[in-house]
């Protein structure tokens, strides 16, 4: 049996998450647990359970990306993807932050 996944039970309605945006591909909705003024989550309606592991599906990912700027509407925004724990990823399936309302320096982290 699969491991649980937080983010195909939202996908799928357990929660009745409202989601900001979604189409065939994906869905858009609020973090939580912000960490900006706006933070936003795009997530794959397939489960992916990191970036490497859709390395391949070209087109969901510039989906994902599309999405993420449809999103915060005209304004100035960070994209953010956290691939492994490394790099901070704590769910693990596929999922692009998309930040914006205030200053982020670099390099981040």
């Amino acid at each position: 049996m699969a491991e649980p996944c937080i983010f195909c039970d939202i996908v799928g309605g357990k929660y009745g998450t409202k989601f900001l945006y979604e189409d065939e591909a994906c869905v858009a909705f609020a973090d939580v647990k912000p960490m900006a003024p706006t933070h936003i989550l795009v997530v794959p309606r397939e489960h992916h359970p990191r970036l490497q592991a859709a390395a391949e599906e070209e087109k969901l990912l510039g989906r994902l990306m599309s999405v993420a700027a449809k999103v915060v509407k005209d304004r100035d925004f960070r994209v953010v993807v956290n691939d492994g724990a490394d790099a901070g990823q704590t769910v693990y399936h596929l999922h692009v932050h998309v930040l914006s309302g205030r200053h982020f320096g670099w390099p981040p982290g």
